[in-house]
């Protein structure tokens, strides 16, 4: 009786979709990013909302499993945000029961300014110095021949962002934290589904880290997860993730681990129930079962996702090739298969117009745009309005207050981004005739300001 009537609200559910929501979408306005929802997407949700179970639950454990088969590792761990992925890895090797290679305060961590602040927040709230090297313009990561020098005995960890899903040099980064102990968190946030010499991004590091936002590959409207092949690590994030409990039973569940009254940790009595043991200071950040199910149908389709992003950002390349004078367009390293979160454009400093001026008339003409999110993450009112002590390259560390515009010239390509960069939009919902038009309105562009 219960799947007969969870079937006739389906059945209603698709005629609703497919009425309402069924057509190929036509846009006005092209956006720079979106999400792409079917039918099926729908149908998860409501036999979510059917089970009436508002936590993780039976889709959770599902979407878990496939991702992580997906990203070939051994476990995923899905949390509430991209930035809480990020916050989870990076608290996780604080942990105690990681002994000597814990990160403790005034460790450091090397990082870029031209990102978005959740990969440099969790370093700055757990009391550690972000150290700050510069990108190359082209693929806009990370310098790795730049990486060594900025290196110290204090320097613990690279947390490091892949470019709207184009790779940095892995191969540099990983020898480097070999030769240094160090640990390396791939922040795949807008990577997924990219490739380092056939290797999944995300999966190279000690932990990987991603977001499901509708702008990014798969959504679950808000979503993160986090991945690793290391167990003593997968369980420290659960915890973290779980309220800092040493326990690992999922909601619902007890005694998973058979020990629940038999043990003694902490200054507790003896047979403190498992279940509010806490181990970390932790959070609650994981999803609901309703998030969970949207997942569980977007990644079905990823890689066809995956292959209109590529197939447009490709298309982008060829159509805009002519204005190499005026443009330096995406940089792809041997090895690498991006992902394309987005489509990188600078504006060559030789060029006679500025990048605002451009940005503003792809606006204008209903053609939508960002950033290169924070710019230079050193001129943005959360350092220079905040105490906050960090190392660029190889110089002595600073506080945000002492910062001058010497500082910033010690960065020159991040710079350059925050003045020069911008991109535009290559997610599935747009197709051969949305690419062509915004090809047509930067050529249009170029020629208006040529006359």
């Amino acid at each position: 009786m219960e799947q007969e009537l969870r079937n006739k609200v389906k059945e209603a559910a698709k005629e609703y979709y497919r009425k309402v929501y069924g057509e190929k979408r036509v846009f006005d306005y092209i956006p720079p990013s979106g999400k792409l929802l079917g039918e099926e997407e729908l149908l998860n949700m409501i036999d979510a909302s059917l089970d009436m179970w508002l936590t993780a639950g039976r889709f959770n454990r599902e979407f878990e499993s496939k991702f992580a088969k997906y990203m070939g590792v051994k476990y995923a761990l899905s949390t509430n945000s991209g930035s809480s992925a990020n916050l989870l890895a990076f608290s996780a090797l604080t942990s105690h029961k990681l002994g000597d290679r814990a990160l403790k305060k005034g460790d450091e961590v090397i990082s870029v300014a031209a990102g978005f602040p959740t990969t440099i927040n969790p370093i700055i709230q757990n009391g550690m110095i972000p150290v700050f090297v510069d990108c190359e313009v082209g693929t806009y990561n990370i310098d790795a021949d730049k990486i060594e020098e900025a290196i110290t005995p204090k320097t613990k960890a690279i947390f490091l962002a892949h470019t709207l899903g184009n790779s940095y040099d892995l191969d540099k980064i990983m020898q480097l934290a070999e030769k240094y102990n160090l640990w390396v968190i791939e922040d795949s946030c807008d990577a997924l589904g990219g490739e380092y010499k056939g290797k999944k991004i995300g999966t190279i590091g000690h932990i990987g880290t991603f977001s499901f936002y509708p702008a990014h590959h798969l959504t679950m409207g808000e979503g993160g997860a986090v991945i690793t092949n290391d167990p003593l690590l997968y369980k420290i994030i659960m915890s973290f993730r779980d309220w800092g409990r040493d326990c690992c039973c999922p909601p619902g569940k007890d005694g998973v681990c058979g020990k629940r009254f038999s043990q003694k940790l902490g200054n507790l009595p003896f047979g403190y129930d498992h279940k509010y043991t806490y181990s970390h200071v932790g959070y609650n950040l994981k999803i609901t079962d309703w998030q969970a199910a949207l997942g569980c149908s977007q990644i079905d389709k990823l890689d066809g996702f995956l292959e209109i992003r590529r197939r447009n950002a490709e298309l982008l390349t060829e159509l805009l090739s002519d204005l190499k004078d005026y443009l330096i367009l995406p940089v792809v390293k041997e090895g690498v298969k991006p992902s394309w979160f987005g489509y990188l454009i600078s504006v060559k400093k030789t060029a006679p117009f500025p990048k605002q001026q451009m940005v503003e008339y792809l606006e204008n003409h209903k053609i939508g745009t960002r950033q290169l999110f924070a710019g230079n993450i050193l001129r943005q009112p959360m350092i220079v309005d905040n105490d906050v002590d960090f190392r660029i390259g190889n110089s002595k560390i600073i506080n945000s207050k002492e910062l001058t515009e010497k500082h910033y010239k010690l960065l020159p390509n991040t710079e350059f981004i925050m003045n020069n960069t911008f991109w535009t939009g290559t997610f599935p919902a747009l197709g051969e005739e949305e690419i062509r038009r915004i090809s047509d309105t930067i050529h249009n562009f170029v020629k208006e300001y040529k006359k």
